[in-house]
């Protein structure tokens, strides 16, 4: 396997860290292999990010045979565009590195937990395309070719989690233009790749509503959108096993485990198509 750390420099400065996981070719098996992959974005309210939703879910990817890489990106005191930024250069570098880290290039995916899902979501939608044309990124090359999420902060509004949006816009959480420019929900268009989603009913933090108005904008532009709601869990749930649990402990929830497969057949299904034999 390659395992590579590199720096993406923000544009105010500050420092992201960028991970690559890439399975190795085997001349017993398919020596020419290129592998669907996943850009993992842990969440964390846009004030750090978070471990829980970095390595562990990498390591879930990898083993259902995807390249993972995950994407450390600068949090507040840095504020809107950084971040998204640093997820065009993340997502330029695969694309770039695409031959040397054996990925298929039109079968890359972004995956996002929470605040982390409204920066996945914010690169894969057109929320952002106008800055990253000020900074120098072609939003259509560096558009994942699919948004996958948990427990996604989406919108703005009066069912944001507003500690997220208050961090990513800093002295401009306030004003209605950048709040119109980063509510998800609002640029769900005909250029939005396929949509995978899950929350917990049960979550205080993020409501549910915030996936449901995804939901609802996928199915209003004709997008296509897998979702699912389960019954039991709060908020930062992770892969909902001791792995990810806080403290190992608070976090474990049966109902939930299940996604890392649900995810597994939807990325067969969307860049394969291919049935998953044991779902």
């Amino acid at each position: 396997m390659q395992y590579f750390e590199q720096e993406i420099e923000g544009i105010d400065g500050s420092r992201a860290k960028f991970v690559g996981y890439s399975l190795d070719n085997s001349e017993e098996v398919v020596p020419d292999r290129v592998r669907p992959s996943v850009l993992v974005i842990p969440g964390g309210g846009y004030e750090m990010t978070s471990d829980r939703e970095a390595e562990p879910i990498a390591v879930q990817f990898l083993a259902a045979g995807y390249n993972a890489f995950v994407l450390r990106y600068s949090c507040w005191p840095s504020v809107y565009p950084t971040a998204l930024v640093e997820a065009a250069e993340a997502m330029k570098r695969i694309r770039e590195h695409a031959d040397q880290w054996h990925v298929d290039p039109k079968a890359i995916s972004i995956m996002g937990f929470s605040a982390g899902g409204h920066l996945a979501a914010n690169l894969a939608t057109t929320a952002g395309d106008q800055d990253l044309r000020a900074h120098g990124y072609d939003p259509d090359a560096v558009r994942p070719d699919g948004l996958m999420l948990g427990y996604p902060v989406i919108t703005s509004g009066p069912l944001a989690h507003r500690g997220s949006i208050d961090h990513l816009l800093g002295d401009k959480k306030e004003d209605p233009e950048a709040l119109e420019a980063v509510s998800i929900e609002k640029h769900i268009d005909s250029k939005t790749p396929p949509v995978f989603v899950w929350h917990t009913m049960e979550d205080g933090l993020v409501p549910p509503e915030n996936t449901l108005m995804l939901v609802e904008a996928c199915k209003q532009a004709g997008v296509s959108v897998e979702a699912h709601l389960f019954p039991h869990g709060g908020h930062g749930l992770g892969l909902g096993t001791e792995e990810t649990a806080w403290q190992g402990t608070n976090g474990i929830e049966p109902c939930v485990q299940i996604w890392p497969r649900l995810a597994s057949a939807w990325i067969k299904r969307t860049f394969r198509g291919q049935e998953d034999p044991t779902a």
